[in-house]
């Protein structure tokens, strides 16, 4: 493969050749989604294209977001909407993770709720999983207005909280998670990611990790975090995995955390060494393969920028391989 340096490790592909190489070499493609397949509800200019190529040449194309606004099943109707293949035990996000690390690796009690800070695709996962949960889309939750301990009677069966992606996140809201995490004994604290920003196709916007640090700061408390760059999300995904949980191990960043799998139709057998990471995001997407032992490739079609992995600031994350877009892997066709 010819290519040149970006950084120490880093290789720009740019020929036919280069992605020729790549092709023969990985047999399972992972895509992050915004920013690499779309941005917004545009898709990227050739990633369908790319999809349909590896899919012809019999690679396993997964997807992996750590957006946890929707459930599975309505991001299949997002993919279905933008007229790229997908099928839902191919999508994993990391609304479906918390909901699975809740049940197989918390052991979250029948008799115990989740109060959710978050949208109805978390709270549809969470009910996938057969987890009672309070807050998030409630009406009641979402009104603006003051918010008073004395008028409020909290429930003595929240035994956890977890922070998604939410648009509508209110001091009510903020209040109750806070009470919950320091009145219910053993409260535990979760969030589905803790990505800073979130890409829209007109631009940037708060990401999930803003939802999370009113609590942060107010707790003086990480939480455990699940979705990228976290060893979780590989875990709901790699096919090794025990039907039942085998450990809880270290929940922080580079350690994994083993999960049952709902069903085996969710189960993806693939080899690491012939396994690619796709992503917009090095300390997501780049350290999630990484962390789990895969190669990566980096394309500049969403936060990433150039000055990251060529500048004076350069970023300690780097790539095995960087290209300007997805859609470059039209090379092939031609």
């Amino acid at each position: 493969m010819t290519v040149s340096a970006t950084t120490s490790m880093a290789a720009r592909l740019s020929s036919r050749e280069d992605y020729a190489g790549l092709l023969d070499k990985y047999d399972t493609w992972l895509f992050d989604c915004d920013g690499v397949l779309w941005q917004g509800d545009k898709v990227i200019d050739g990633a369908t294209d790319v999809l349909q190529l590896l899919r012809h040449h019999k690679k396993s194309v997964l997807f992996v977001t750590n957006n946890a606004t929707k459930s599975r099943k309505n991001y299949k109707k997002k993919f279905d909407s933008l007229g790229v293949e997908a099928h839902v035990d191919e999508i994993f996000g990391s609304a479906y993770a918390a909901a699975v690390y809740i049940s197989s690796v918390m052991k979250l009690p029948k008799d115990k709720k989740v109060y959710v800070i978050g949208m109805s695709g978390l709270e549809e996962e969470l009910d996938e999983e057969g987890i009672a949960h309070i807050g998030g889309t409630d009406p009641e939750d979402n009104t603006l207005g003051s918010f008073s301990l004395a008028t409020w009677t909290p429930d003595p069966s929240v035994g956890a909280v977890v922070c998604g992606l939410d648009t509508s996140v209110n001091y009510t809201k903020l209040s109750k998670a806070f009470n919950y995490l320091t009145r219910n004994p053993g409260c535990r604290f979760l969030v589905t990611n803790e990505d800073s920003t979130y890409p829209t196709a007109d631009g940037l916007l708060p990401g999930a990790g803003t939802v999370s640090a009113p609590l942060r700061y107010a707790l003086g408390q990480d939480p455990t975090a699940v979705g990228k760059p976290n060893r979780t999300m590989l875990d709901c995904i790699r096919a090794n995995v025990a039907p039942a949980a085998r450990g809880v191990g270290d929940a922080k960043r580079g350690h994994g955390v083993n999960v049952r799998l709902p069903s085996p139709a969710d189960r993806h057998d693939f080899d690491p060494k012939r396994t690619i990471m796709v992503g917009d995001r090095l300390n997501t997407d780049i350290e999630f393969g990484q962390v789990g032992g895969l190669s990566t490739l980096l394309v500049l079609t969403g936060i990433t920028k150039e000055s990251e992995i060529t500048g004076p600031n350069v970023s300690p994350t780097v790539p095995d391989y960087v290209t300007g877009s997805i859609g470059d892997l039209r090379a092939l066709l031609s």
